[in-house]
């Protein structure tokens, strides 16, 4: 009913696939625990480099995973570079409304996650409070926003440490995500419309038929965007692409996107109607294509083609422009 992450399985989980997938992908698993701990031999670093990224993209075994994920996304650095300051951060004085905007999504964070009870013991809602109530007074342009509790919730479970989640969340939300949490949201907004743009170069059907039914890009895929695809895909998919996200940057969550709404094109253009289309994009984040992990993060390097960093940033510029002038 629980799986190892601490959430509740729901009620209609298809155990009988899940088994049949993670049979397999427990072989994929071992085989790649012991390509890392031959890469790693038990020191706690690693040079980027080709091999690093293409054993990234391949997954990290979960031992491994913290600190990969500090190296590579520069958290490991940053924090090795201030000693102390997460905790001057929790001494220091508080704003009351940044302190009492936490508070009330405490609860609402995870409540499927029997880690974060009230009742668990640890109860991770106590690391969570002090990692966003630090990261809200280290970063006051962007302070708290929703969405953030999640991405700093799953950092919890996985580093099992507080203030590597703090240094995480930080290399999530200052560098890796170009603006996504500041209050007028400007990167995630931008974003959309780069992925919007993206559609129409690489799946253009799809791409006409949001337009001829006005809908939004926003409306299908603001959530992906700001929780990263936690609660969108399964935790194993996420933590997959987490791994890619933290070594090569925001592009790989458009190559997710894009891998998505390419492989359930034919699906996604059955709709006929505004409320269909909407249903048709919450259908194609569930099923067996998500859950097999290892073939879906393959897919995203191939489904989508070629996708530099220049053609994404070329978009956002003009996307941005677009978005300051709806403003």
């Amino acid at each position: 009913r629980v799986d190892p992450y601490g959430f509740e399985r729901p009620d209609d989980f298809d155990y009988e696939t899940y088994e049949a997938f993670f049979s397999r992908y427990l072989v994929v698993l071992t085989r790649r625990a012991i390509k890392w701990s031959k890469l790693l031999k038990g020191k706690n670093s690693v040079q980027k480099s080709l091999k690093v990224k293409r054993y990234i993209r391949k997954g990290i075994p979960n031992e491994h995973r913290a600190l990969i994920w500090m190296i590579v996304s520069g958290a490991q650095a940053n924090m090795e570079q201030n000693p102390g300051y997460y905790q001057k951060l929790l001494e220091g004085e508080k704003n009351d409304k940044l302190v009492e905007a936490i508070k009330t999504d405490m609860n609402r964070t995870f409540p499927d996650n029997v880690k974060f009870r009230k009742t668990a013991d640890p109860c991770l809602q106590h690391p969570l409070y002090n990692v966003l109530v630090a990261y809200g007074h280290h970063n006051k342009a962007v302070g708290y926003c929703q969405g953030m509790n999640f991405i700093a919730g799953y950092l919890i479970l996985i580093t099992k440490n507080e203030e590597e989640s703090f240094w995480l969340l930080d290399a999530l939300i200052g560098r890796i995500l170009p603006d996504y949490y500041s209050p007028a949201m400007l990167g995630l907004k931008t974003d959309q419309e780069v992925l919007g743009e993206l559609v129409k170069m690489k799946v253009p059907a799809v791409a006409e038929l949001m337009e001829r039914h006005g809908v939004m890009w926003t409306l299908v895929v603001s959530r992906w965007f700001i929780c990263l695809f936690i609660d969108i895909l399964p935790v194993e998919t996420v933590l997959r692409i987490w791994d890619c996200l933290f070594y090569e940057g925001s592009k790989i969550i458009f190559r997710v996107a894009l891998t998505l709404i390419k492989q359930h094109q034919a699906f996604i253009l059955e709709a006929t109607n505004f409320p269909d289309i909407c249903d048709k994009f919450k259908q194609i984040t569930k099923g067996t294509f998500v859950t097999e992990c290892h073939s879906f993060m393959e897919k995203i390097f191939t489904d989508p083609g070629s996708l530099s960093m220049a053609t994404i940033n070329k978009l956002r510029e003009t996307c941005r422009e677009k978005v300051l002038s709806q403003g």
